[in-house]
């Protein structure tokens, strides 16, 4: 269940990325120039492709699933608080943003949570 979670967080947070970068590719030269807001309280379209894509849900998610992929190799269980703290991280992208794939970000939490869970009890119980 842990090495699925990984990889399906893995996978999920690659995707975002990189469908992110591809669709936002025509404000990489405002993110370069720092032109990302007209007046500091005003978002500019740049500063939302940006806000959605490199510096979004992506990455972090990407990195923790090759994070858990990388423990799962090693013999290693991942923590318990870190399928908690995903969890309702990918909940409320569930309920906030329609469509997205965040509900199977929710089910690879559940699955890390409950490999997790498993992992800790002794033998035999």
């Amino acid at each position: 269940m842990i090495k699925w979670a990984g990889r399906l967080l893995a996978f999920i947070g690659a995707v975002h990325l990189l469908v992110g970068l591809l669709l936002s590719r025509t404000y990489f030269g405002d993110w370069l120039f720092f032109r990302l807001w007209g007046h500091w309280w005003e978002d500019t379209r740049a500063a939302n492709a940006f806000w959605g894509s490199p510096a979004g849900f992506g990455l972090p998610l990407f990195v923790i699933g090759l994070l858990v992929t990388w423990m799962d190799r090693r013999g290693i269980t991942p923590p318990v608080f870190l399928p908690w703290v995903v969890l309702p991280w990918t909940v409320v992208c569930t309920v906030s943003v329609e469509p997205s794939p965040a509900p199977l970000a929710t089910a690879a939490s559940v699955l890390l949570l409950v490999g997790v869970r498993r992992s800790a009890r002794p033998a035999g119980s």
